[in-house]
């Protein structure tokens, strides 16, 4: 693994590459969040026969801060992912999305239709808000009802405290990743969420969203995109399996795979699958 800094006008972006010296075509992952980080747990595969590059956005993980949490919008993340496959020498590129990553990629290919990217990946898609919003309300409607409760009391009081916390743990727990115990990786990673991103994108709910994000929806673009498309969601995904079945049919060129007994984190809890669909997808694009 090599490790580097992108430097963009608004701060150094950290960034990693693993199965540098590979021939085949090159994967830039695109993590989620939004104020997430880069996590390489499932990809390893992946690397043994192409270069797979990560990189934090700003205000995530390893990356700078920006100087003012205003600065955190689609816009400046489409242009970011501009700078940084550009610094990385990416001409010819496979983009891998994941949950928020999804949206920012398919905002990137609408906003600069960029040439040389061969096929995108869109790993639990987050897409459209209000779709989400239909989705995370249908879940809580089959929690168990103390759970629900807790919840639904949180978000009339605006309270996201103790009780608000314990509940959306169980949520998580059956919607993010249900391996149980979580591993390490993940457990420090969510120790590393920016609130300050999430808050300012997102809100500070899971399930209302307040944010620079509430009304975003590209539902009605997706036949815009060219490019070959891989959509990927586990059976119990907060990405509905419903829902991103009707993104596949959005695309002109897309195919869907539900890995089973998983969740959002679908390439963590089963990595042998995702990389068993992944590589298929890569195989028939010739990338």
């Amino acid at each position: 693994m090599r490790e580097g800094l992108v430097t963009t006008p608004n701060g150094r972006l950290w960034y990693s590459v693993y199965g540098e010296e590979q021939a085949k075509t090159p994967l830039l992952a695109i993590h989620g969040g939004p104020g997430f980080l880069s996590m390489t747990d499932g990809m390893e595969e992946l690397w043994r026969d192409r270069p797979v590059y990560f990189y934090d956005q700003l205000g995530c993980g390893r990356s700078d801060r920006a100087a003012d949490a205003n600065f955190y919008s689609v816009a400046n993340y489409v242009e970011e992912l501009k700078t940084v496959r550009a610094a990385l020498g990416l001409t010819e590129v496979v983009l891998m999305g994941f949950s928020w990553g999804c949206a920012l990629t398919c905002s990137y290919l609408l906003a600069e239709r960029p040439a040389g990217v061969r096929g995108v990946a869109l790993c639990a898609p987050y897409l459209s808000t209000p779709a989400w919003d239909a989705d995370q309300r249908q879940n809580i409607i089959l929690l168990p009802p103390a759970i629900r409760a807790a919840i639904e009391r949180g978000e009339a009081a605006g309270d996201y405290g103790d009780e608000y916390q314990t509940a959306m743990l169980a949520y998580y727990e059956r919607h993010i990743c249900a391996l149980s115990p979580w591993p390490d990786s993940l457990q420090a990673a969510m120790g590393l969420m920016n609130e300050e991103v999430y808050q300012a994108m997102w809100g500070p709910s899971e399930f209302t969203i307040t944010g620079k994000l509430k009304d975003f929806d590209l539902t009605l673009r997706l036949g815009e995109i060219p490019q070959p498309v891989l959509l990927t969601c586990g059976d119990r995904d907060e990405a509905g399996v419903k829902t991103v079945k009707d993104f596949q049919l959005a695309f002109p060129s897309a195919r869907m795979a539900v890995i089973p007994q998983a969740a959002h984190l679908h390439q963590l809890e089963r990595p042998a699958i995702f990389t068993a669909v992944v590589q298929d997808f890569l195989r028939d694009i010739g990338a």
